[in-house]
């Protein structure tokens, strides 16, 4: 059963992945797992990019991971809130929120961490991939009338379906997906954690761009 919800969900995401432009490799200590980044949200798409090409996130960890919501890596929340604290100048670099009706937080889909500023702008060195659960169709009703939101169909069959964190959508941005290699993600969201929700053993992983002509 499990290998075919795993299948189910590689066939839905590569499709997504054939239409877009950039694809990521991430090697971890579990195994390698490869994402699209979507040409829709492009400011967070060409960060991340950029961030590849200066070395941001080598060496870099999963360093909060959560079971059935997300596996966060990069830059932690507390060291941000450090550096920024030690900075004279209280410069709070942001990037912009990017929200799509096509980018939302379905199981294994790429999102860009933030802090509670009320644009909802992203931390420039952090990111996550949403776990999540599967949804019923009352928990969406809910968020709807909460959120002030409408999920299409599609997205609604996915949440039902697949699963994910529909209370994060248009807080937070997505920008990318995995297209390969789930089951690596979902293992990481499993492994034993501190009541700070630090893995126990670290979680390494780095990252490089896959070119169009070698991707999958």
């Amino acid at each position: 059963m499990k290998k075919f919800f795993l299948s189910l969900c590689c066939l839905v995401y590569v499709l997504v992945a054939k239409s877009q432009t950039h694809r990521l490799l991430f090697h971890t200590d579990y195994g390698d797992f490869k994402v699209v980044l979507y040409d829709y949200t492009p400011k967070h798409r060409d960060l991340i990019l950029h961030a590849i090409q200066d070395q941001v996130y080598r060496d870099a960890l999963f360093n909060r991971i959560i079971s059935d919501f997300v596996v966060q890596g990069g830059e932690h929340d507390i060291d941000i809130e450090k550096r920024e604290a030690a900075d004279p100048s209280h410069h709070k670099p942001r990037l912009a929120a990017e929200f799509d009706d096509r980018a939302y937080h379905k199981l294994g889909a790429l999102g860009a961490g933030r802090d509670g500023n009320p644009e909802k702008a992203s931390f420039l060195n952090q990111i996550y991939f949403v776990v999540g659960k599967k949804q019923t169709n009352k928990d969406l009703d809910q968020l709807e009338l909460k959120k002030g939101i409408k999920y299409s169909k599609e997205q609604r069959e996915t949440y039902l379906k697949i699963g994910g964190q529909p209370r994060l959508d248009h807080d937070f941005t997505v920008f990318g997906e995995i297209y390969e290699g789930l089951d690596v993600i979902l293992k990481i969201s499993q492994v034993k954690t501190d009541k700070q929700d630090y893995p126990i053993q670290p979680v390494h992983f780095e990252l490089s761009e896959i070119k169009t002509s070698h991707a999958q």
